[in-house]
């Protein structure tokens, strides 16, 4: 005599396990699909193609080529630094406390992400130009003047980079138990002493993350930079205003610049992916 095992447990074994794909897909579903993948893959593997493969390690080490290189390394590093200095503590501010107009404060904070590269570029000229509304004030008491400079590149790149590293913490923050740090207050630490021997250690792969998304978008800036900065070489010509300069001039050295920035972006999303896709 046999009978048949109904229980919940079998039930849930019988369903397809949560996150897998199902064998077959629909054709309705199958075409848009690959039509889309077909989109968003051609215009990389047309890269690939016309990439000038014999010609680019002279093309790389060609003195222009390697000022951006270089230039674009250090204001996308420096422009994640600052996006730590200051982004973490916002970061901890948004997800810890409870303000009137928090939900504001937080949908400000990332504007960045949806407001057009120029516009910001704009703003940050209007804010800290010389004539601008504190820039004015830099340049008369410090004798400090933003743009058009170095330093002007990374204050954009921090612009448009600080807020992934803000969404990211700000995750992390969400999903670490705040029980970890009441018990460290009642222990007798402050509240900053619990951040930094408690969350921080907590939150350190959240701050990882955010920092390389950071860093990637700084790297990959173009808009705010070439408003607020400028395309000066050897000072504010990084390596998407190179790719821009170079696709007039010498169309191999624009890709063998855009080759490295592919190369990085790829890096960046392979080193990332255990962050973003889940397992059962």
């Amino acid at each position: 005599m046999t009978s048949t095992d109904s229980s919940p447990a079998a039930a849930r074994a019988d369903r397809p396990r949560r996150g897998h794909p199902s064998r077959g897909a629909p054709l309705p579903l199958l075409v848009p699909a690959l039509v889309g993948l077909a989109f968003l893959l051609l215009p990389l593997l047309a890269l690939l193609v016309r990439a000038p493969w014999r010609s680019l390690p002279s093309e790389l080490t060609s003195p222009e080529v390697w000022q951006a290189l270089r230039l674009s390394l250090v204001t996308a590093t420096l422009a994640t630094a600052v996006s730590l200095a200051l982004g973490v503590p916002l970061a901890w501010l948004l997800a810890r406390t409870d303000f009137p107009g928090r939900a504001l404060v937080r949908a400000l904070v990332t504007l960045p992400l949806v407001l057009p590269p120029v516009v910001g570029g704009v703003a940050l000229l209007l804010a800290l130009g010389r004539n601008g509304v504190v820039g004015q004030w830099l340049d008369a008491w410090f004798g400090i003047t933003l743009p058009f400079t170095t330093a002007g590149v990374v204050v954009a790149e921090a612009f448009v980079a600080m807020p992934f590293l803000v969404i990211s913490v700000e995750g992390t923050l969400r999903a670490a138990d705040p029980r970890f740090e009441e018990a460290a207050t009642t222990l007798g630490a402050s509240r900053f002493t619990a951040f930094r021997r408690v969350t921080l250690p907590l939150i350190a792969p959240g701050i990882a993350a955010g920092a390389v998304l950071a860093w990637a978008r700084a790297l990959g800036e173009f808009g705010a930079t070439i408003t607020f900065a400028g395309n000066f070489p050897g000072r504010t010509q990084t390596m998407p205003l190179a790719v821009y300069l170079a696709l007039q001039n010498d169309p191999a050295a624009a890709i063998a610049l855009s080759l490295v920035l592919l190369v990085v972006s790829v890096a960046v999303l392979a080193g990332l992916r255990d962050r973003w896709m889940t397992t059962s």
